[in-house]
């Protein structure tokens, strides 16, 4: 029996400047468990319909980078002391092995350090104070282009926002592009406060960037919640499987190249990307 993944053509953008096409894959079970112990025979790829032959598989457990988005402008004036409180457990759970580095933004995206296995904020992360607009999509723009440059093959981008977005320079869907370019995964942590006043056109920004990135979005700032999804997080990003596969469409057109994934084993849920765009000329 094959548990299909169906992925619907969409925006996203996967820039490829080879015929190599990777995709980081979660499969979880019915219980939202990460599954292990699978094998290459066990996955099957089609690009647009079309098997591909399977040219590299890794299912160890491998370190990750992580990029730490805090946003401090105006509307995080009262959630910015639980942001940092967030930021905080998330390095308290990576491994020996995992880096991290911690980013913020308001109009203005700052790098406090370099990746690092720290486990705790930057010093003057602390001093920091909210104030201005929110450019969210040059935040992730910027941690991408970092990312691109490490060398674990795991890369997430965890944003630690209400979702604001009013002054960046870079579109989602160009914040999008270099995220896929850079095979990072974004993590969406919603840190308005619950209840009838949260922003929904934040939260549908959250959502946005999590999905079209195979990534999650969590919707709790706080709490047992909130811990226990920062400890799925890192265990997914440690387990993924990671799969190579050289495009049998040597075509260099520029378009839109649907991804879907077939696995051999039943009731579990994959995630991953939903494709990417071809490399033109």
């Amino acid at each position: 029996m094959l548990t299909t993944l169906n992925q619907d053509q969409d925006d996203e953008v996967l820039r490829v400047n080879t015929d190599l096409v990777v995709a980081n894959v979660t499969v979880l079970d019915k219980d939202g468990k990460f599954v292990s112990g699978l094998r290459r025979a066990d996955f099957q790829i089609l690009e647009d319909g079309a098997e591909q032959k399977i040219s590299a598989f890794s299912a160890e457990e491998t370190p990750f980078a992580a990029a730490i988005l805090l946003d401090t402008s105006g509307s995080m004036e009262s959630r910015l002391t639980l942001g940092r409180s967030a930021a905080i457990r998330f390095l308290d759970g990576l491994r020996d092995e995992d880096v991290a580095e911690v980013y913020s933004f308001n109009t203005k995206v700052e790098r406090w350090g370099d990746f690092s296995p720290g486990r705790d904020l930057p010093p003057r992360v602390y001093a920091l104070q909210t104030k201005t607009m929110t450019a969210l999509n040059d935040a992730i723009l910027r941690a991408a282009d970092d990312l691109a440059k490490r060398a674990e093959k795991r890369r997430a981008i965890v944003v630690l926002s209400d979702g604001g977005e009013n002054y960046s320079r870079a579109s989602s869907d160009k914040a999008l592009d270099h995220a896929s370019s850079a095979a990072a995964t974004i993590y969406g942590v919603n840190m308005s406060e619950s209840g009838p006043s949260r922003d929904l056109a934040g939260a549908a920004i959250l959502k946005h960037l999590a999905e079209k990135s195979g990534g999650l979005y969590i919707d709790t700032p706080a709490g047992q919640e909130l811990r226990d999804s920062f400890a799925a997080i890192s265990e997914e990003l440690g387990h993924q499987y990671t799969i190579t596969y050289r495009s049998a469409n040597r075509t260099r057109d520029g378009k839109w190249r649907t991804i879907q994934i077939k696995l051999s084993k039943p009731d579990v849920t994959v995630r991953t990307r939903k494709g990417y765009r071809a490399p033109k000329g």
